[in-house]
């Protein structure tokens, strides 16, 4: 691997956003990084993030990041960092599930945990996404640790994204928060392009360490419009 880019990027602390109340539904714009993961079982098994009461039933021959700058939301501009292990069983299918979230803006983690059940949590952002085909990001925690470092590239056409084609059920997440089980089915329309992973680190204590896995494919969606719906919610069994 090479060594983390350095780069001059501007910094986005969204914590003067007001603390408004955003009901679901959302849409969102903006671009980002998809990026398909296989991670060794013994970090998945380790990792802490996951509610308890899921950790047995997790099955993960895929796991998933994402890397997104939202242009556009009903909270304002944020950017966000998320994991998703594997699927996990719920009430009543098995399910893919976000284990650990950091975002720019303390709105959208209001937000986020009271509509979806989400379990974001803020950090500073500095975010480089550019025409270039290189693109980095560093998060920071409120003490100054580094949380992540990502430079990431993408390369080739952009296509339309074959959304039309993803089962629901694949697209579908479940998530548990304070003894609720939330369920929604996001939607995505816009165009991505091949990407790779560059170089990446990750402070273990904030995030998975993803620098342990390998990654399998990655794409860049170049310009996206994202429907988070109302979820279905229901009680969790503990």
């Amino acid at each position: 691997m090479t060594a983390l880019a350095s780069h001059n990027t501007p910094s986005y602390d969204n914590t003067d956003l007001p603390d408004v109340q955003a009901p679901a539904p959302w849409t969102l714009t903006g671009q980002g990084y998809l990026i398909a993961l296989k991670m060794p079982e013994d970090v998945l098994d380790s990792c802490t993030f996951t509610p308890s009461s899921l950790r047995s039933s997790r099955r993960s021959k895929l796991s998933i990041a994402m890397l997104v700058n939202y242009d556009s939301s009903p909270v304002g501009p944020y950017q966000e960092l998320l994991f998703i292990p594997g699927s996990f069983q719920f009430n009543d299918a098995r399910r893919a599930s976000i284990s650990r979230i950091y975002v720019s803006s303390q709105a959208s983690v209001t937000n986020g945990r009271s509509n979806w059940g989400i379990p974001k949590d803020r950090c500073d952002f500095e975010i480089n996404f550019n025409d270039s085909g290189t693109d980095s990001a560093r998060l920071t925690a409120d003490n100054g640790d580094m949380i992540a470092e990502l430079v990431l590239s993408s390369m080739g056409p952009k296509l339309p994204l074959p959304t039309n084609l993803v089962p629901k059920a694949i697209r579908t997440l479940s998530q548990v928060w304070e003894g609720l089980e939330y369920t929604l089915t996001p939607s995505t329309t816009g165009h991505g392009k091949w990407a790779k992973v560059i170089d990446w680190k990750f402070n273990s204590d904030y995030f998975p360490d993803l620098a342990k896995g390998r990654c399998i494919a990655a794409i860049k969606i170049t310009d996206f419009t994202m429907v988070f719906p109302e979820p279905r919610i229901q009680s969790w069994r503990d």
